[in-house]
């Protein structure tokens, strides 16, 4: 059984980039499932991503992107989503109706009102149209409303981690934000003490610190 599985999981390879936190969410959610994967980088500074071999994989030319045998995905909701159907163990989402739907709406306020509005193309346009002081205080000003969004929903949830005493798919969304608000961004995670809890306990997860950009093969 064992050996059939891991045949499995050798088949699964991430396009990914160290600093995207779309892969680092993916990243994070495979080591915590325990599946291992090839990994192939991709430099979007070189412009790889607009390549005819990878427009293939994504049209959009957004990574992550994640290949299981001959099955392509793209996005990374759609990616753990994906993963959490196909490869159960270590489950992502709880069975709690409530707590699950909590988990999804987390996963949805995070990978469509925070992370698109500091995409580096969207920064890169209002530096062009505005200056790169508006670029700056741009982003700082979407990722806090989407915090304090964040923070309301789930201070009277969450536990060691977001929604309880278990990793689950809001924590490997919000694991990344949080971290690319604080060293990327500098914003004020005071302003956020539950989150600035909860991404403590992140940070001492073995499967967290794997996934870290630093820790990846094409970190520069």
């Amino acid at each position: 059984m064992d050996a059939q599985k891991n045949s499995v999981n050798l088949k699964l390879k991430l396009y990914s980039h160290w600093q995207s936190s779309c892969s680092w969410r993916v990243r994070f959610a495979l080591n915590l499932k325990g599946l291992s994967y090839d990994y192939k980088a991709v430099n979007l500074a070189k412009g790889e991503q607009f390549s005819p071999e990878f427009e293939k994989l994504n049209p959009l030319h957004f990574v992550p992107v994640l290949v299981d045998d001959d099955i392509v995905v793209s996005d990374s909701y759609a990616i753990l989503l994906y993963l959490e159907e196909r490869y159960p163990k270590s489950t992502l989402l709880p069975d709690d109706p409530q707590l699950r739907a909590l988990n999804l709406q987390v996963a949805s306020i995070i990978s469509s009102s925070i992370q698109p509005l500091h995409m580096l193309s969207i920064l890169k346009y209002i530096e062009e149209k505005v200056g790169p002081e508006e670029r700056q205080s741009w982003a700082i000003r979407h990722i806090e409303n989407g915090l304090h969004a964040l923070e309301k929903l789930l201070k009277n949830y969450a536990c060691r981690y977001a929604t309880g005493d278990k990793v689950y798919l809001s924590d490997v969304f919000l694991a990344p934000q949080i971290a690319v608000a604080a060293t990327r961004f500098n914003v004020d995670m005071s302003k956020f003490p539950t989150l600035s809890r909860i991404h403590e306990s992140y940070e001492a997860l073995p499967e967290f610190q794997a996934s870290a950009p630093q820790r990846q093969p094409d970190a520069v």
